[in-house]
């Protein structure tokens, strides 16, 4: 079965997540998400793939951005959806799948689960 992993190059625990995968002697496919922005649509299926209904679960709420952008966790979805589709960069990472399940790289170890 194939592996995708949403992956940001320059994010040490999405390399590390990357390396376990590879080590395990899978080649998975690489989606750079900051190169490639996802839709809301793709947003919305990897969050039914990792089991979360509210976006806020999948999102960087540390970075600078989320906070000048006015985000909150009261924001609707929708809104929080969209800010994620025009700023990928307020996407956690790493994210891998597996068939319809999907898992948050965060720890690495995480994604033995998947393997």
């Amino acid at each position: 079965m194939d592996i995708t992993i949403y992956h940001n190059p320059r994010c040490s625990k999405s390399r590390q997540t990357l390396a376990l995968i590879e080590d395990a002697g899978y080649v998975p496919t690489i989606v750079k998400y900051l190169e490639d922005p996802l839709t809301a649509s793709e947003l919305q299926t990897l969050m039914t793939r990792l089991g979360v209904n509210d976006p806020q679960e999948i999102m960087r709420k540390g970075e600078d951005l989320y906070k000048e952008l006015g985000l909150k966790t009261e924001t609707d979805p929708t809104t929080l959806l969209q800010a994620m589709v025009e700023n990928p960069k307020l996407i956690e990472r790493p994210i891998v799948v597996r068939g319809k399940r999907a898992i948050m790289g965060r720890p690495p170890e995480n994604v033995k689960a998947l393997l």
